[in-house]
């Protein structure tokens, strides 16, 4: 587990990808890191494209991760997960959501959608965790916490104690949805190790 590191999150409009980072975020700085994150929206509202830069360590000058610098790619969307492939090193862990959310094109019948993506992650070798993580949300009763499920799985490669992500889960979500974010975030962390 690094005192410093890149964290890549990206995934389609609507799947909580800027909660997460933001939850990552606030606990990484609650643990004492100095932390840098931007957002790009695209066209999120129209079911584009969405990513989120989050860097931290001791002192951190610039949110934006070059290519090949990511430590940890966390993909809502298992397409998301190939498109970040330059982000990758050698060492880096990616965390991805099974979900497929299929792009216009292939809706349409004008392109296909890759069966094998999983495939070529780990045939790089690459430390891969796929997860469902809308099954751990219904699991748990709430579908929209896939996202936090994400976040638990993720939490497992940061030096970060899970009490404090469940702290910040207290100061940061709604508290009509604190208790279900909490079981669902605990939900996703415990299947990286089951």
């Amino acid at each position: 587990m690094k005192q410093s590191g890149n964290i890549l999150f990206s995934g389609v409009g609507g799947q909580g990808i800027l909660l997460a980072s933001e939850l990552t975020a606030y606990a990484q700085l609650e643990a004492g890191f100095d932390v840098k994150k931007s957002e790009v929206h695209g066209m999120a509202q129209r079911g584009g494209s969405v990513e989120a830069h989050l860097r931290y360590g001791e002192r951190v000058y610039s949110p934006l991760i070059e290519p090949g610098t990511a430590d940890i790619l966390v993909a809502f969307e298992i397409m998301e997960a190939a498109r970040y492939l330059p982000y990758l090193h050698k060492d880096s862990a990616v965390v991805v959501n099974t979900q497929k959310i299929l792009p216009p094109a292939v809706a349409m019948g004008k392109a296909v959608y890759p069966d094998d993506i999983l495939d070529e992650l780990t045939s790089r070798g690459i430390n891969v965790v796929a997860l469902d993580a809308f099954a751990v949300a219904r699991e748990v009763g709430e579908p929209r916490t896939a996202n936090v499920a994400m976040v638990g799985a993720m939490s497992n490669f940061l030096s970060v104690n899970k009490q404090v992500f469940l702290d910040v889960i207290d100061t940061r979500v709604k508290e009509a949805f604190r208790d279900v974010n909490k079981k669902a975030f605990e939900a996703g962390r415990e299947l990286v190790y089951a």
